[in-house]
């Protein structure tokens, strides 16, 4: 996965508050066990911590920013993203958006941008307090998506996935495809409250997989609005083995079987990894979001 060297990175869709302190913030979500709880209840579901539960329902303080942590001061091209993680992340954050504003305006729509917070520990949102054992998650009360970037490593060691730049470059455009199903009004559907293997929370977390693989199939011809070319140059064969890869570690069957000792479907909340890996790949194949009705 390579950026082009000479693009300007644009800062703005990101706001990093890692290492920041949010005053008086109660966590909602413990470590140890609680946290693992949490951590296999949210993964990559989507919505905050409010409609997980998780929080108390209290006004939630505002982090106050550190400027030990701040891409701003750091990312400013796509060489920098090509050195950087953090910065890699903005590029992606930059060429998800990109797609989908352009994708919006041809079909006649208009995009809303969400920006993506980075985060160290515990975070502040709309939907809730939520700490790191959330994992990555969009929140639709304040259109934000919200990373502890040591998810990363939890879905090496913890999740079995392979790694590399383009696992992560998945999860981000998972979450952006929750924000394109908040403004198409269907990510509404997956808060109804229920579970298992046909249940709407199922459908819509496949089809953000498959609006991640649309994006990958364009992102390697998308215009950067600063350049006019594509801001990802190349992506391999290898890199979409790598989103496979994190796609199948995510399933709710691999999940469950890792920590709990069985599979049960009637629980399920995300969808198998055969699934979540059909749907991405689907996305990918045809670059069409018209292919990622999940709900047929």
């Amino acid at each position: 996965m390579q950026f082009d060297d000479d693009a300007n990175l644009d800062t703005s869709e990101v706001k990093d508050v890692r290492n920041s302190r949010i005053p008086g913030g109660r966590a909602t979500i413990g470590g140890g066990i609680v946290g693992l709880i949490a951590l296999v209840m949210g993964l990559l579901f989507g919505v905050g911590p409010e409609q997980l539960g998780l929080s108390d329902g209290s006004p939630e303080p505002a982090a106050t920013s550190s400027s030990a942590a701040q891409v701003q001061q750091t990312c400013k091209t796509g060489r920098d993203a090509n050195a950087r993680e953090d910065c890699r992340l903005v590029a992606v954050v930059n060429s998800t958006q990109d797609f989908w504003k352009q994708e919006f305006t041809k079909r006649g729509g208009q995009y809303t941008p969400a920006q993506t917070v980075f985060f160290t520990g515990k975070v502040g949102t709309a939907c809730g307090t939520a700490t790191s054992a959330v994992g990555p998650f969009y929140c639709p009360g304040d259109q934000k998506v919200y990373l502890d970037l040591g998810f990363f490593n939890e879905l090496r060691t913890k999740f079995g996935a392979s790694g590399g730049p383009f696992a992560q470059a998945y999860v981000i455009a998972h979450e952006y495809g929750h924000h394109i199903q908040n403004l198409t009004g269907t990510l509404q559907k997956a808060q109804d409250g229920r579970q298992g293997a046909n249940s709407n929370a199922v459908k819509v977390e496949l089809q953000a997989d498959c609006y991640a693989g649309v994006w990958a199939h364009n992102a390697t011809k998308t215009p950067d609005k600063s350049t006019g070319r594509p801001l990802i140059t190349s992506l391999t064969e290898q890199d979409i083995k790598d989103g496979l890869d994190a796609a199948a570690a995510v399933g709710d069957d691999r999940i469950q079987e890792k920590f709990q000792g069985r599979v049960t479907p009637e629980s399920w909340t995300h969808g198998s990894a055969e699934q979540r890996q059909q749907w991405f790949y689907q996305g990918y194949r045809t670059g069409d979001m018209a292919q990622c009705n999940t709900f047929r």
